[in-house]
């Protein structure tokens, strides 16, 4: 298999260190630790089509980021971009809203289980940031419950203290908790009785540099019975897994019924849009709250977001990603197994996690990815990873082939391997 040439990539990288702060700012940017070795990654993107991208240096990528989750049909889906072009040539940001946005927003109510209402916005941290603020608002608490290690966006109150530019007025009203201890939420909320706005939390546990976990069983109806005899709003973020577990929202998907529930992702197909979902008993709070941006009523995502969940439950696409997810992620741990290698999948298969265990420091399985990225199959370290509708099965059988190079030329590289045991990393 060949390995990738990224010459101009790294040309347009001088380039952009020039005139951008760091290149590529952000999670984006190849020093931000899921790209390991930079020297085996892409940096710039030229096109991209279904289940693949290309870079500007021509390497195709089957491409199991899928841009960090927005990618749920595949790129540049016909249905959705004839759908988001149509509207543009009738108009976009205008005045006044559009008279579409009225459908998408009958659509999501129909759509999400729990939803009575809908307000739009343009980023995941958006809606997670007006989620706590219609929590203050309709409880008149300040507090706010969150699971250590989970992830909500980059507003101050959403960051940790000792990040930059943080201070500790952005995150004392913060309550921390460990994932699936039900009894150290029923302790906070016991020890600040009446202070507690909101419960906030992914639907189940997903962050970087760790095996995800599912729910234990009875954790979330004893969560949403502590919450609804406290007053406390629950808040489901599902800007990651909306629509990836089940079309009616996560929380259907595990049983119970938030109040509060926060989409992006895969919502329009990579048009920039997102949407908090809401209960009856909220819409007062959610209309008092001044919240609002330049470009939230633009109309062209919210015909893109009609298009992408019409088609999303025509084909049952979360249960179709599962069992695509289902089927990669099994050929992977075979492949690993026939070098030794001891590749643990946690998490939906539709949007999973995996780490080779048999090295604590995490260098084989960089090593492992690093083969994997240089062959065209696109992973990244210590993130979930996500897949789309488009992707089909000769693209698991080849991923799948390239896995077995990948862990072939790690396991050359690393002779100390014995029995599926490291005995030493240089």
């Amino acid at each position: 298999m060949d390995i990738n040439n990224y010459s101009k990539n790294r040309e347009l990288f001088k380039r952009a260190l020039k005139s951008i702060p760091t290149g590529v700012y952000g999670h984006l940017g190849p020093s931000n630790g899921c790209a390991i070795p930079v020297s085996a990654f892409p940096i710039f993107s030229e096109n991209a089509k279904g289940a693949y991208y290309w870079d500007v240096d021509g390497n195709r990528f089957i491409d199991y980021m899928c841009a960090y989750g927005p990618n749920v049909l595949g790129y540049c889906d016909e249905d959705v971009d004839n759908a988001a072009i149509e509207q543009l040539r009738k108009g976009n940001c205008v005045t006044t809203p559009s008279r579409i946005m009225i459908d998408f927003a009958e659509l999501m109510v129909d759509t999400i289980d729990m939803a009575d209402w809908v307000f739009f916005a343009k980023n995941g941290g958006d809606v997670t940031s007006l989620a706590i603020l219609v929590a203050r608002a309709a409880t008149g608490r300040k507090k706010i419950i969150q699971v250590k290690g989970g992830y909500h966006g980059v507003a101050p109150w959403a960051q940790k203290l000792g990040y930059p530019g943080i201070i500790e007025e952005d995150v004392c009203s913060n309550l921390y908790v460990k994932w699936n201890d039900f009894e150290s939420v029923e302790k906070l909320v016991k020890e600040n009785k009446g202070q507690i706005a909101a419960f906030i939390s992914t639907p189940y546990y997903h962050p970087i540099f760790d095996d995800n976990e599912m729910p234990a069983e009875g954790y979330w109806k004893k969560i949403r019975k502590l919450c609804t005899d406290n007053g406390i709003v629950l808040i489901i973020d599902d800007v990651r897994c909306g629509f990836r577990l089940d079309n009616k929202g996560s929380d259907y998907y595990f049983g119970f019924k938030a109040d509060l529930t926060c989409y992006c992702k895969a919502l329009a197909n990579g048009y920039n849009v997102s949407a908090l979902c809401g209960i009856d008993a909220l819409r007062g709070a959610v209309s008092n709250v001044t919240y609002t941006g330049s470009y939230w009523l633009s109309a062209e995502p919210f015909a893109a977001g009609i298009a992408c969940i019409n088609k999303l439950k025509k084909i049952n696409g979360a249960n179709l990603m599962i069992e695509k997810g289902t089927k990669l992620t099994n050929g992977l741990i075979a492949a690993g197994k026939d070098y030794g290698f001891n590749l643990k999948v946690t998490g939906i298969p539709s949007m999973w996690y995996m780490r080779i265990t048999n090295d604590n420091s995490l260098m084989l399985h960089q090593e492992w990815v690093a083969e994997c990225v240089k062959r065209g199959v696109f992973f990244t370290n210590h993130h979930n990873l996500f897949i789309n509708c488009a992707l089909s099965d000769e693209d698991i059988a080849y991923t799948i082939d390239v896995s077995h190079e990948a862990f072939r030329v790690v396991k050359q590289n690393h002779p100390e391997i014995e029995g599926g045991k490291v005995y030493a990393i240089n």
